[in-house]
């Protein structure tokens, strides 16, 4: 038996998809679809299924209704599906709040031909969230303290958007800034740790993999919650004591310096680590620009995006820190950083908070 998933989607035509794109994987079992929650509900009184896809507006009761009670009762991994529109990522970041692990954003026009396009994204997803510690979910969303393309493109390095760094920097100055790299499970894990933040810590540069025009309202949410500033990256922001810049869904970000300042650049570019924004390109951007003047997070997520680029920081003379397996919603990237041997320390999510908050700009 693979991965059983259950789609919960009102349009019909999102059914029919994504019940064949997941049906083309040998390792997935599509166990059903639904047109609403209500529906959901009595088919899953039969059997729980081990991932959950699930869209936000729907009739009867909407799907952060649905996914609130799923996590109360019996938390499972949820990937919302959602519409790229304003009103759709302000509830799907609502939704990633209470508990979902992933977000794959549609359009409102070609939704077919979108969604056909994206098939091996949703397929690595569905892996992942099935591979999802959802305890260390519950644990973060309660407040707890610990918490396929035909022709897929070749997986380009940071080479595709800047050149790696030549050695340690020589460049030396009393500010530092930090770079975070996550993925899934990674908002929750975000959502711990800046609200815990100081306005003192050191400017903040974060890539979180997600859909463009989700970040936005990412960052917003945060921004209401944290003492520290935080919005989305654009290009020229400056990274000073107390800011956290989000690099903004489907572009890179970058750090440069510019004289004793640091600055954002976000740029476009082709998918590096299949990702884009990249956490490998906005770590040896840092590298390169920073050095020893700078700390490199790598948290929780799918995958090996940021362990190259956290090896460069490393070898750059930044200090190096990877999320620990127990407190990892998903441990790919941390552990692929770590078998890379580009990470210093490893340590849960609360004590990463700690020492991050410790640490001034």
């Amino acid at each position: 038996m693979g991965i059983a998933v259950l789609i919960v989607d009102d349009s019909a035509v999102v059914r029919e998809v994504l019940s064949q794109m997941l049906a083309s994987a040998h390792d997935i079992e599509v166990m059903g679809a639904a047109p609403d929650p209500i529906f959901a509900m009595q088919r899953m009184k039969r059997r729980w299924p081990d991932v959950l896809v699930l869209d936000i507006e729907m009739p009867r009761m909407d799907g952060l209704t649905f996914l609130r009670q799923i996590m109360a009762e019996r938390p499972t991994p949820v990937i919302i599906c959602s519409s790229l529109t304003e009103r759709g990522a302000h509830i799907t970041m609502e939704a990633m709040s209470a508990g979902a692990v992933a977000v794959i954003a549609k359009p409102t026009v070609n939704l077919k031909g979108f969604l056909q396009e994206a098939a091996k994204d949703l397929i690595q997803e569905v892996r992942a969230a099935a591979g999802a510690r959802m305890a260390v979910v519950r644990n973060m969303v309660r407040g707890g303290e610990e918490t396929a393309r035909p022709h897929p493109s070749p997986k380009l390095t940071a080479d595709a958007v800047l050149e790696a760094p030549s050695g340690k920097s020589m460049f030396r100055t009393t500010e530092k800034i930090i770079a975070i790299g996550t993925s899934t499970g990674g908002t929750q894990a975000l959502e711990y740790m800046l609200p815990r933040l100081p306005a003192t810590c050191p400017g903040i540069a974060v890539v979180q993999h997600m859909p463009e025009k989700f970040t936005r309202s990412f960052a917003e949410r945060l921004n209401k919650l944290s003492e520290v500033e935080v919005r989305e990256a654009n290009n020229g922001d400056r990274l000073i004591s107390g800011r956290v810049l989000i690099a903004p869904g489907g572009r890179h970000l970058l750090v440069k310096r510019s004289g004793a300042q640091y600055v954002a650049e976000v740029k476009d570019g082709p998918l590096v680590s299949r990702h884009r924004p990249s956490v490998d390109v906005l770590f040896r951007s840092v590298a390169v620009s920073a050095g020893s003047n700078a700390v490199g997070v790598i948290m929780t997520g799918m995958g090996d995006d940021g362990a190259r680029g956290m090896r460069e920081m490393h070898d750059s003379g930044a200090r190096t820190l990877a999320q620990d397996e127990e407190s990892c919603v998903v441990f790919g990237m941390p552990n692929e950083a770590i078998n890379h041997g580009g990470v210093d320390e490893v340590m849960s999510l609360q004590r990463l908070t700690h020492t991050l908050a410790g640490i001034r700009g």
